[in-house]
This record gives structure tokens, sequence and C-alpha cells, in this order.
């Protein structure tokens, strides 16, 4: 919330701040329900330091947001406890530790790790030819994750809260790195063509055996090895460096010829741009002037074609699907308790009967 939005809800909060008047009790629990601030922060001296439980990779560019937001801390929070609870059920259920998490090191080759990531997911070389469009190459390549053992979420706010965004210019993604249960979060209010390379670069994380939050503005990564390996990983993952400078031999003087490598290699526009300027092959001025005209339109489309769309199938996708099958079978054997299972998935009652039958949880 912004201070202009917090003084149009509170109008006497310059007041407060100079000390000329004091919120009283209703308007202070109000105050702190609204900012999602705990009540007892505003009885301390000096505000806590609230820190990411995870390590930070981000740039930030702008230095207002280095403090994490609470709409991030609970998205990560929300993240840990329901890895907690997978990695328990996991182990009980005998399940063996997931041998590709760390099994990589910064000293390794990025298009050895890029291949080695290709083999564990089953996808052939050209994976991605056979597929239509790049959203569907998006969506076997999350399926396929999910499918190593990894859980995929996804969402652009927090929790099933509307109210309360996430801020694209905070955060991209995060990973939390576990033997048993990593998870790989991604902001749902980035565009579905970025989310494509977030997806892969915090995956190259997890054969680090490194977790952390990660922004990289404009698909450029902090200067930290471990981000820049894993953009690297990215990048041969998607699009590998021998066939874009072929590619780009042929279509280099086509009116769009980023348009025109995405439908070969079935990546975004803005993927292949960002490859480009990886193999230099074209320069940082145009990689920009593309990508910035490129977003501007990506949030036109979704600006248009905004509608409320099914509650129960976005759902499936902030929580992804190995997780929720996991909880709706315990509950359904009775080694998870109801009450457990609404905590563990944000919903209750009737919305959780209906989140299963819409998705197959249930008979």
């Amino acid at each position: 919330m912004s201070e202009e939005e917090v003084c149009q809800k509170f109008p006497k909060y310059p007041l407060w701040l100079t000390g000329d008047e004091k919120p009283t009790m209703k308007q202070l629990e109000k105050f702190a329900a609204q900012t999602f601030t705990p009540l007892g922060y505003f009885f301390l001296n000096e505000p806590p330091e609230e820190r990411l439980p995870i390590p930070d990779f981000r740039t930030l560019k702008d230095r207002r947001l280095a403090r994490p937001s609470p709409h991030l801390l609970d998205t990560i929070h929300a993240a840990l406890l329901r890895q907690d609870w997978m990695k328990g059920f996991l182990i009980e259920q005998g399940e063996p530790a997931l041998g590709f998490i760390g099994s990589r090191t910064l000293s390794d080759q990025p298009e050895e790790v890029a291949e080695e990531m290709r083999r564990t997911l089953a996808l052939e070389g050209h994976w991605s030819r056979a597929l239509p469009t790049w959203e569907e190459a998006l969506r076997l390549l999350i399926k396929k994750i999910e499918g190593i053992g990894v859980l995929v979420m996804i969402n652009g706010v927090v929790e099933n809260n509307t109210h309360r965004p996430l801020d694209i210019e905070e955060f991209r993604g995060f990973v939390l790195s576990d033997s048993h249960a990593p998870v790989i979060f991604l902001n749902g209010t980035d565009a579905k063509a970025a989310q494509m390379f977030t997806l892969v670069h915090e995956l190259a994380h997890l054969w680090l055996g490194k977790g952390g939050v990660s922004d990289f503005q404009e698909l450029i990564p902090s200067d930290n090895a471990v981000e820049i390996f894993c953009n690297q990983v990215a990048a041969e993952f998607l699009v590998p460096a021998h066939e874009m400078q072929t590619a780009w031999k042929e279509v280099k003087n086509n009116p769009k010829p980023f348009e025109r490598l995405a439908r070969f290699f079935k990546v975004s526009p803005v993927v292949v741009a960002r490859r480009l300027l990886d193999l230099k092959l074209i320069t940082r001025e145009a990689y920009f002037s593309f990508y910035n005209s490129y977003q501007e339109a990506a949030a036109e489309r979704r600006n248009q074609g905004a509608g409320g769309g099914n509650f129960y199938l976005t759902l499936g996708s902030r929580l992804g699907y190995r997780f929720p099958a996991a909880v709706y079978g315990a509950a359904r054997e009775g080694r998870l308790q109801y009450r457990e299972a609404y905590q563990l998935t944000g919903l209750s009652g009737s919305s959780y009967d209906r989140f299963g039958k819409e998705l197959g949880f249930t008979i």
C-alpha cells in the first residue's frame, strides 16, 4: 500500500507520524489489518528487521522494495508450510531422496547441465518442435517437472486473496530446494512469455541445490555467480546455442525475426531475443527495445482478455498437481485431518470438495 493510499484510508496518518495525535486501539487494529502488519510491532521502540527466510538473489532496481513486502513474506512462508508437510508425507511413504538435487556445481559446464536436465525430464533434443505453440510447450514442461518430483506453483496473489497482488517489480519467482519436496514458485502476474524462462532458471537452481528469490528484471540476472550460471543453463535448455546461430542466419533479415524463431523453437519471442543477446547476435539496444514493446503489448492483451475464469482451475495452477493430490489422498485415507487439509490448501467445506472434483482428486 502506497503512502497516498494510506492517507486516503486513514486521514489522520500524517498527524500520527508527527505525534500531534495518537490512534485509538480500534484505529490501530484497522491500520494493522490494512497494512498486513502484526499489531505488536506498533508497540516496539524500533520496527524489527524482517528478512527473507531464503537467500536473496534479486537486483531490485527500486530500492524501496529492498525490505521484503508482507505479500512476499506470506507467500514464501505458505510455500514452506506446504513443502514441510509434503516432505514428511513422502518420507513416511518411503519415497527416496531426489538424486538430481545438488548434483551439480558452478564448475560444471552450463551446456552439460542443460542436457542432463532434458534427459531427466525425458525430453528429446527437439522436444518442443512437435507442439503447436510455446504455450503448449510451457504446459508440457510444467507437467514434466512435476513428474520428476518438483512442486510447481504459480500465483499472482497471496493465497486466494485477490486484494493482495504480488509485485513483479519485487520478484519473478523463488525456489525452495529440498531432497524430497523441492518447490518452484512463479509470480503469476508476470507475462507467460517470461514464466517459461523463470521456470527453467529455477529448475537449474535445484540442480545446484541452492534455493532463493530471483527477479532478473528484463530477464537479466543479478551480478551473482549462481544467478548467472542458472541463466546460462536456462538459455541453453530452451534454445541451444548452435541451433540458434544457424537459424539466425536464415531469418535475421526477416521483418519479424524474433517471432519467426519463436515459432521454430516453441519459446516466446522474448526468450528468443534474450538468447540472441547472450550470443552477441543482437545489441543490448535492440534487445531492450523489443523487450519493452513486447511487454507493453502483452500487458494490453491481458487487460483486454481479463475475466473471471474458472476459480478451481486457477487454483490448480496455484497449488500445482502433486501437492493437492497428496493432501486429498491423505485426508481421504484418514492420515490427515480435514482441518489440516483445509489449512494446507487454503480451502474449506464445499470449496474444498468442489476443487477436488474439478481436478479429479475425489470420486
